[in-house]
C-alpha cells in the first residue's frame, strides 16, 4: 500500500499508460462542503464541525480526468453527475448508494459514475447522522465527506478481481485504504491536505491494530 501527500496531477504523471486496475475517486463535487458547513444528517445527530477549508469550491479540471483514465484501465468516480461534461466518456453502469436518509433537506444518495457497461447498481448503507449501517463497527466521522468502509468493500467485491491494482487520487478520510487492508488489495493513495492526510493515516493504522489483535 502506497499513501502519499501531495498533489494526484504529480503521482499520475510518475506512471504509465493503463498502470491501474481500477480508480475509485471521490472528487470535489463543488457544492462547498469542505468545512465551511456544519454537517447534520438526520434527526439522530448535532451538527458537526469541521476545519473550514477551500478544497470544495470547483470539480476538478479536464486535465485531471483525461489524466485520470489515461493511468486506469477502468474508473469509478463518485459526484460524476455534477462534473460528466469533463469526464466526456458516456456510461452505461452508474452506482448509486442509497444512504437511508429520512431528511428533506439532503439527498437519499449519492451516484457514482463507472466505466463499466452493466447497467445501474445500487447498494443500500445506512449512512444517517448517529446511525451507521454496521452499528457493531461505528466509524468515526473525520472528514466532512466521507464515505463508509463497507461501501468501499462493496465496490472492490463488484468492480475489482483478485491481484487488480487499485488507485485513489483524493484519499480524504482513507475508507478505501481501509477496505483495500481488509480484502487484500494494492492501493495507491495521494492525499494533497496535511491535516487529512495524518488523521486518515493514523486511523488506518489503528485500523491495522486492531485487525492484528483479532
Amino acid at each position: 500500500m502506497n499513501i502519499t501527500n501531495e498533489d494526484n496531477m504529480k503521482l499520475m504523471a510518475r506512471y504509465e499508460d493503463n498502470h491501474f486496475d481500477l480508480a475509485i475517486v471521490d472528487p470535489p463535487y463543488g457544492l462547498g462542503e469542505d468545512g465551511k458547513k456544519n454537517h447534520s444528517r438526520g434527526k439522530a445527530a448535532k451538527s458537526k464541525k469541521y476545519t473550514p477549508k477551500n478544497w470544495d469550491k470547483e470539480t476538478p479540471t479536464i486535465q485531471y480526468f483525461d489524466e485520470l483514465k489515461r493511468v486506469s484501465k477502468n474508473q469509478i468516480i463518485w459526484g460524476a453527475n455534477y462534473m460528466i461534461d469533463k469526464i466526456k466518456t458516456p456510461s452505461m453502469g452508474w452506482v448509486f448508494w442509497d444512504k437511508g436518509m429520512e431528511s428533506q433537506d439532503f439527498s437519499d444518495g449519492e451516484l457514482a459514475y463507472t466505466s463499466f457497461n452493466r447497467g445501474l447498481k445500487k447498494y443500500r448503507f445506512v449512512w444517517n447522522g448517529m446511525i451507521q449501517g454496521d452499528m457493531k463497527n461505528k466509524e468515526i466521522r473525520i472528514h466532512p465527506t466521507q464515505k463508509p468502509v463497507k461501501l468501499y468493500e462493496w465496490l472492490l467485491m463488484n468492480y475489482a478481481k483478485e491481484g487488480d491494482k487499485i488507485l485513489d487520487t483524493h484519499g480524504g478520510s482513507m475508507s478505501i485504504a481501509l477496505a483495500c487492508h481488509n480484502l487484500n488489495f494494492d492501493l495507491t493513495l495521494c492525499e494533497l491536505d496535511a491535516e487529512y492526510y495524518e488523521a486518515g493515516l493514523k486511523r488506518l493504522k489503528q485500523h491495522q491494530k486492531q485487525i492484528r489483535l483479532f
